[in-house]
């Protein structure tokens, strides 16, 4: 198996130390050190840590396991949906309410501070906001669901929910949020 090289040691090592610790709450140093790398490579291959922040949530949205969840046909719509739920669920349950989301974490740290970062974020909103709205239209189409409400606009409102819930089970460690976010979106939204 290769070796991962530098500039990949630095991404993966970043991505965990952001997540982790927050970007205003990590330096150049940490990120490196978790990297096994000397702090000097960093710059090297980024410009700066923003350059690095911009480039995760890039990754981030792009490598993340719920694009396969919700485009996997040989589930029905409404089933896709639940199950992407309950995935993201299940993370942040078993990291006992300590982490977040980054997109969620960057966005209530970084989007009146970077304007590179704010762009990178409001583009993923948009691509999961799409993606979700894809399985929602499917299931309208099937006569799964029959509400009227645009497919794009209902997805926002699920995101936007959903990150909602994140941020309050976070404060509670607690998953009521979570089951709160599921009941409501599917008994009573997604009907």
């Amino acid at each position: 198996m290769a070796r991962p090289n530098v500039r990949q040691k630095i991404i993966d090592a970043g991505l965990q130390v952001l997540i982790e610790k927050g970007f205003n709450g990590s330096g150049v140093q940490d990120i490196t050190s978790a990297a096994g790398v000397p702090k000097g490579s960093f710059y090297n291959h980024f410009e700066s840590k923003e350059a690095l922040g911009a480039e995760v949530v890039d990754i981030y949205g792009r490598d993340n396991p719920r694009r396969a969840v919700l485009a996997d046909t040989s589930l029905p719509p409404l089933e896709r949906l639940r199950t992407h739920f309950e995935r993201l669920n299940a993370v942040f349950s078993d990291a006992d309410f300590g982490r977040g989301c980054l997109l969620g974490n960057f966005s209530a740290e970084l989007s009146g501070q970077s304007e590179l970062i704010r762009e990178r974020l409001a583009s993923l909103y948009l691509d999961w906001s799409s993606d979700i709205a894809s399985v929602i239209a499917e299931a309208r189409a099937s006569g799964a669901i029959s509400t009227t409400t645009p497919a794009p606009d209902l997805a926002a409102f699920l995101l936007d929910a959903y990150e909602g819930a994140l941020l309050r089970a976070r404060v509670e460690k607690s998953g009521q949020a979570f089951d709160r976010f599921m009941m409501v979106a599917f008994t009573h939204i997604l009907t």
